[in-house]
């Protein structure tokens, strides 16, 4: 999830779903560009790395889009706030990805599918809070400028992305 649902949350949906093609996963924004597609510059990062931008449309965040979630993966802390205002109950499922990928170093998932892995994560990454050194869980923003700042928006998330994917595929893309 992130503000206009055209760019970083896109961006990590296509790249886990094209890791995880057996969990659903689905992005919104706090104050989405509604149907909207995928900004071109992040599209093309989206491909470059093996996902598709290919049918997107941007949707709002709703109350009813985060019920029965496992996990929510925000891009800044001010998303993980949007998120538990809307659903307090999500306050132990929701994470920044960048806080996700840290806490994933130390957590230990059991063994299964990457659905019961997911399931398992969000208990498994709090339990790993103080044990790994805190970070800037924020991603950029690049919407509306450069070309640098999309790569360096892409750059932060990839890695996580990959981390994330790992973590439930355990080891195995």
């Amino acid at each position: 999830m992130c503000t206009g649902n055209i760019c970083r949350s896109p961006a990590i949906e296509r790249l886990l779903a094209a890791r995880l093609p057996d969990v659903e996963v689905d992005s919104a924004g706090t104050r989405a560009v509604v149907g909207g597609a995928i900004s071109p510059p992040m599209a093309r990062l989206i491909e470059s790395a093996g996902g598709s931008a290919d049918g997107f449309a941007g949707r709002q965040l709703t109350p009813r889009l985060l019920t029965g979630l496992d996990l929510v993966v925000v891009a800044t802390r001010a998303h993980r706030t949007a998120v538990v205002q809307f659903a307090p109950r999500l306050v132990r499922r929701t994470f920044t990805l960048l806080e996700l990928a840290r806490l994933l170093s130390v957590a230990e998932l059991p063994e299964g599918t990457p659905a019961e892995r997911l399931h398992a994560l969000p208990a498994a990454a709090a339990r790993s809070r103080g044990h790994v050194p805190h970070g800037d869980d924020d991603i950029i923003d690049p919407i509306g400028r450069s070309g640098a700042a999309y790569r360096q928006s892409f750059g932060q998330l990839l890695p996580a992305v990959e981390t994330l994917a790992g973590a439930l595929t355990g080891g195995r893309s």
